[in-house]
């Protein structure tokens, strides 16, 4: 079995690859399998949350590129900003997962979610497609961002001209 316990640098080459929903990129404790069909164990740090093109270090010395699989999800779509920000709006009030697009909005497939999007004013279609949801506003996991602490931001803010 391959187990995995770190992360690696992004510009490590990868000879494996790791193919997971978006549900399965948020547990830190898995057991799934490589691309090629190798029983793999993932034992990361918990709060880690694995994002498409994330290198992954196995401890035999191997890297495993992270892939975000194709997945049932709903697009709504509208060229008016105040449509897509209030259906964002509704489906976080609700600790909805949303992928934010030019123009369009991504969420896990669920009928009750359809029909309030569409209630809202905005067309939906099913979509098959990689799924990446924004973070949240306190950076909770893993980002591709550098570092997103409490102090990091503040120290960021005061730095503004």
């Amino acid at each position: 079995m391959l187990i995995i316990e770190h992360l690696a640098a992004p510009d490590a080459a990868a000879t494996e690859r790791l193919v997971l929903t978006f549900e399965l990129r948020c547990k830190c404790r898995l057991r799934t399998h490589v691309e090629s069909g190798e029983d793999t164990g993932l034992f990361l740090e918990r709060g880690i949350v694995l994002h498409h093109g994330d290198k992954l270090a196995a401890n035999d010395g191997r890297i495993v590129e992270v892939i975000a699989a194709p997945e049932a999800l709903m697009e709504a779509s509208s060229s008016n900003p105040l449509l897509l920000a209030r259906a964002a709006y509704h489906l976080g009030n609700r600790h909805v997962a949303v992928q934010l697009g030019n123009g369009w909005l991504r969420f896990a497939a669920d009928h009750v979610l359809h029909a309030m999007v569409l209630g809202l004013g905005l067309p939906i279609m099913e979509v098959i497609a990689p799924f990446e949801p924004e973070s949240g506003a306190y950076g909770h996991g893993h980002t591709h961002g550098g570092e997103t602490s409490a102090a990091s931001i503040i120290h960021q803010y005061r730095a503004l001209p």
